[in-house]
C-alpha cells in the first residue's frame, strides 16, 4: 500500500508540475508580446543573451556544418553515381542539413551552452535572494529575466540555423573540391534546382520551436531552485536532460507532420 501511495503521489506531483510548466510558458508568451511595447529595462539582457548564445557559438557551428556537409557530399559523390543517381546527392544534402540535422544540432549546441548557463545563473539568483530583491522593488522577474532570455535564445536559434545551412550547403564545397573536383557553378545550380521552399520553411520553423523549448525549460528549471546551493547543478542537469528529450520528440512530430501535409 505504501508503494502504491508513493507512486500515486509521484504521479500527482508530475501532473501538477506539467500544468504549472504550461502556465509558466503561457506567462512568458504573454510578457513576450508586451516586451517591445514597454520601457526597455531588459534590452541589455536580451543583447547579451544573443551575443552569448548566437555569436559565441558561430565557431563550433561552422566546424560542424562544414564537416557534416562535406561527409554527405563525399559519400554522395563516391556512391550515388554507381547507381546512376548522382544528382540525388543534392536532395539528400538539403534534406539532411536544412530539414533535419541543421535545426537539431543547432538546438543541441544551444542546450549544451546556454541551457545549462541560464539554469545555473537563475538558480544562483534565487539562492542569493536576488529574485526577491527584484520583486521587492516592483520588477517582475518574468519580464526582466525570463523573457529576454527566451527571446535571445529563440532568435539565436533561428540565426544559427541559417548560418549552419549556409556553411553546410556551400562551405562544404571547399572540402568536396579537394576530393572530387567539381565546378562551383554546377554545384550551386544543382543545389538551387533541388531546394524547395518547404525545406527552408520546415528548417526555420523547427529552429524557432527548438529555441523556445530550450529557453523555456532552462528558465523554468532555474526558477525551480529553492534555497540550497546544491540544487543549482541539479537544475542545470535537469534542464539539459529535459531539453534533449523534448527536442527529439518535437523534431519527430514536426518531421512527420511536414511529410503528411
Amino acid at each position: 500500500m505504501r508503494l502504491i501511495g508513493a507512486i500515486g503521489h509521484k504521479v500527482i506531483n508530475r501532473t501538477q508540475q506539467f500544468f504549472y510548466a504550461l502556465g509558466f510558458f503561457g506567462r512568458i508568451l504573454r510578457e513576450t508580446a508586451l516586451f517591445f511595447t514597454r520601457r526597455q529595462v531588459a534590452l541589455k539582457v536580451l543583447v547579451m543573451q544573443i551575443l552569448f548564445t548566437g555569436v559565441e557559438a558561430l565557431s563550433i557551428s561552422t566546424v560542424l556544418a562544414i564537416g557534416i556537409g562535406a561527409i554527405i557530399n563525399i559519400i554522395g559523390v563516391s556512391v550515388l553515381p554507381q547507381f546512376g543517381q548522382g544528382k540525388l546527392m543534392y536532395t539528400l544534402l538539403i534534406t539532411i542539413i536544412t530539414r533535419e540535422l541543421g535545426p537539431l544540432l543547432t538546438a543541441f549546441i544551444i542546450t549544451a551552452r546556454s541551457g545549462t548557463a541560464i539554469a545555473t545563473e537563475l538558480g544562483n539568483m534565487v539562492v542569493s535572494h536576488e529574485i526577491e530583491a527584484y520583486i521587492s522593488v516592483g520588477i517582475d522577474p518574468i519580464s526582466y529575466l525570463a523573457v529576454p532570455r527566451f527571446l535571445g535564445v529563440t532568435l539565436s536559434s533561428l540565426f544559427l540555423n541559417i548560418y549552419f545551412n549556409i556553411f553546410g550547403l556551400l562551405g562544404s564545397y571547399v572540402v568536396l573540391s579537394l576530393v572530387a573536383p567539381l565546378p562551383f557553378t554546377e554545384y550551386f545550380n544543382n543545389l538551387m534546382e533541388a531546394i524547395r521552399l518547404v525545406d527552408i520553411g520546415t528548417g526555420l520553423f523547427k529552429s524557432i520551436i527548438f529555441g523556445a523549448l530550450v529557453s523555456t525549460v532552462a528558465v523554468f528549471q532555474g526558477f525551480s531552485v529553492l534555497r540550497a546551493s546544491t540544487e543549482i547543478p541539479q537544475a542545470g542537469i535537469r534542464a539539459v536532460g529535459q531539453s534533449l528529450v523534448l527536442l527529439v520528440v518535437a523534431d519527430a512530430f514536426i518531421t512527420v507532420l511536414s511529410y503528411l501535409i
